[in-house]
């Protein structure tokens, strides 16, 4: 059966590349952003296309968005939450205004949508959902608090969500993808916070020069990245966290690692702050006796 797949952040990169793939592949697509024009320049006429203006910060875009896909093609099968952009700088050079406004895009805008979304599948008694996340969603890194902390919190909402709505045949997927050839490094898509402290100068210039020498030279290729993410929304069974490039399994494993270091180097005093408690019915994981 042909699906409807409503795609957030679809005017450039992964987004854009995603909606490509899936028109395609004979599905649908509601390609949204805040530009439809461009959108609609990027993609051409098809049949089987709806471009639609939608700002993650803006609710009744979102609404009006996803009332006009359920009109046109009278179902949301798979839901791509692409939209958002990467704030860098060392923390204390960022303001209030700087942290709310990445978590406004990249957090409380994905969830506006899905929650808009979410009704539409319930339904339906299906539907697949794909959070894109960030190799910053799995390890902190310095010059990126604002970014990696809105991508741990998707990863965190993501797991809580996919166990709330599986009973309704819905699965979530988190993509987690590392360096990609996309315009995530290009001033597009990144800002760079601008309350200058004189003792970050050197930090700051050398770091940021890292990330500009990186631009244009991702390992990453998205046009691959959407058809994998294609192959994920056709599988029976697809996982909770789909990871995107050998630099992000590498990292990630790293990652794992650490933790386990850590777990196992303190088991003993983690354990120990357990209570010597008489009664019987105290509460364990399922899987722990």
């Amino acid at each position: 059966m042909k699906k409807t797949w409503l795609i957030t952040g679809a005017s450039r990169g992964l987004g854009l590349e995603m909606a490509k793939a899936v028109l395609a592949a004979g599905d649908n697509v509601v390609a949204t952003g805040r530009n439809p024009l461009h959108i609609q320049q990027a993609l051409g006429e098809h049949n089987h296309l709806l471009v639609q203006q939608l700002d993650v910060n803006d609710g009744r875009s979102i609404t009006v968005a996803v009332n006009a896909a359920v009109g046109r093609f009278g179902r949301i099968d798979v839901l791509v939450n692409n939209a958002g952009y990467g704030h860098l700088g060392f923390f204390e050079e960022t303001t209030a205004e700087d942290v709310k406004a990445q978590f406004d895009s990249n957090v409380f805008g994905l969830m506006d949508v899905t929650r808009a979304v979410l009704p539409v599948m319930r339904a339906a008694g299906s539907g697949r959902i794909f959070n894109v996340s960030s190799l910053a969603g799995m390890r902190g890194s310095a010059f990126s608090s604002l970014y990696c902390a809105s991508k741990f919190a998707v990863e965190g909402f993501s797991e809580s969500l996919a166990a709330e709505v599986v009973p309704f045949g819905i699965k979530v997927t988190i993509i987690a993808p590392g360096p990609f050839r996309t315009d995530f490094l290009s001033a597009k898509s990144l800002q760079v916070g601008s309350s200058a402290l004189p003792d970050y100068d050197v930090a700051r210039d050398k770091t940021r020069a890292t990330f500009e020498e990186r631009n244009g030279k991702q390992a990453g290729d998205p046009v691959r990245l959407a058809a994998a993410v294609i192959r994920l929304a056709n599988h029976p069974e697809p996982p909770m966290r789909f990871v995107a490039g050998s630099a992000a399994l590498q990292i990630g494993r790293q990652k794992l690692a650490e933790v386990h270091a850590d777990l196992d180097a303190w088991q003993e005093a983690s354990e120990a702050t357990d209570g010597q408690y008489t009664d019987t019915q105290a509460w364990r994981p399922a899987n722990q006796s």
